[in-house]
């Protein structure tokens, strides 16, 4: 938390800020992920009348991130920049005459989530049979496994080399 009390009791007020971040995980409803590194979060708060301040921040986290391949845990970084308004009568990182500068950048980090998170470009996923992680060796599954949707075409090769065609 942020003592704000200077920077609220003073219209035109600002400050600058390097806050550390308590926050050890990012929980969202899609899971939870831990925080391996962060640096500290800068912050320029402005009071700019009428019980609102202006905050501008950033942070860097690197955020433990399953592949979306393989699952192996993958360190991602993210890079967090945000610039709000807030209403001191009416907004949920002000408490009192604080701001819950936790709650703000897990809230900022998940508007810069990475789309999908690979531990590297050439990984080989999972076995779509076994699960076998494909990176650390290979399983003794057929290979032959088909889309369902292309069975009908592994039937025509089949007759087809029977002499049934």
């Amino acid at each position: 938390m942020l003592d704000l009390t200077e920077v609220i009791l003073n219209d035109g007020k600002v400050i600058h800020r390097e806050v550390t971040l308590e926050l050890t995980s990012l929980k969202y409803r899609f899971g939870d992920f831990q925080i391996q590194k962060a640096t500290p979060v800068e912050l320029t708060i402005e009071n700019i009348g009428e019980r609102k301040l202006s905050v501008n921040g950033k942070v860097h986290l690197t955020v433990c991130i399953p592949c979306a391949r393989c699952l192996e845990p993958t360190a991602s970084g993210l890079d967090i920049q945000f610039e709000n308004e807030l209403d001191v009568n009416d907004e949920d990182y002000i408490e009192g005459y604080s701001l819950n500068v936790d709650q703000l950048v897990h809230d900022e980090a998940l508007l810069v989530w990475p789309e999908r998170v690979l531990c590297r470009k050439d990984c080989k996923g999972l076995c779509s049979t076994c699960g076998q992680n494909l990176n650390h060796g290979s399983c003794s599954c057929r290979p032959t496994d088909l889309d369902p949707r292309m069975a009908k075409i592994l039937d025509i090769f089949s007759q087809a080399g029977n002499g049934k065609g």
